[in-house]
């Protein structure tokens, strides 16, 4: 029982929040797309354990610090960041940019998504799985506002510059960018928690702050969308 329980758990918040933000598709994806993808994002969260596993010595061995303001190392936050949304970009790219089923802007935004909590379950899962005794409902709550909503979000904005990148047709440069930007926002929420671990407030605000853009970006291209299939009908 108490381990079907933690199962729930860990699966519960990627799901809700899967369910949220695939309401912002236009054409809702078929779900066996949906669910490769996201079993897909669950393995690249491994491959990405592996990948800091033994580049954590040198993260930690080229300090880089705020000097004054604090001595904790930069390099290991921006370090793993890079890695696990790289990670994460690559192995959804893999899956659907040849797909016929990836046949809009927006779309990437919610491959990228559904990936990334994919991902953010399979560390859940792992924690729940690994916590003993511990308060798991706690860990999943802390979770489900914190580190799981970050991959959504964080992925979300290398969807948005994917999905531009493919507007524009400059793909290279646009998901250069969004997996930059993505790293750096990765980076930044995680050294908050660190920080002010005692005061979730800032980590919290910083999130929901870059919860509205995504949101935001979101309506601009289920817009764009719309726009597009009524001036199809009108024509």
């Amino acid at each position: 029982m108490a381990l079907l329980l933690a199962l729930i758990l860990g699966f519960a918040p990627g799901l809700l929040w899967l369910v949220f933000f695939l309401k912002e598709d236009v054409h809702p994806e078929p779900r066996k797309m949906i669910a490769k993808v996201f079993l897909i994002g669950g393995l690249s969260a491994f491959v990405a354990l592996v990948i800091e596993f033994f580049t954590s010595d040198f993260f930690k061995g080229h300090s880089i610090t705020f000097g004054a303001l604090s001595s904790v190392n930069l390099t290991t936050f921006l370090g793993f960041a890079v890695i696990e949304e790289a990670v994460k970009f690559y192995f959804v790219w893999q899956i659907i940019h040849k797909s016929h089923y990836f046949d809009e802007p927006i779309d990437a935004m919610i491959y990228m998504i559904t990936g990334a909590l994919g991902f953010a379950t399979a560390e859940n899962l792992f924690l729940v799985l690994s916590n003993g005794t511990g308060d798991t409902f706690t860990v999943i709550l802390l979770r489900f506002v914190g580190a799981t909503l970050l991959h959504a979000l964080s992925s979300a904005v290398i969807g948005y510059a994917w999905a531009w990148g493919l507007k524009r047709k400059e793909m290279i440069w646009h998901c250069f960018l969004g997996l930059l930007l993505a790293s750096l926002f990765h980076a930044t929420f995680n050294f908050l928690v660190y920080q002010f671990n005692t005061l979730l407030i800032y980590p919290t605000v910083f999130l929901i702050a870059v919860g509205f853009l995504v949101l935001y970006d979101f309506e601009k291209l289920r817009r764009e969308e719309i726009d597009k299939e009524q001036k199809k009908m009108l024509s």
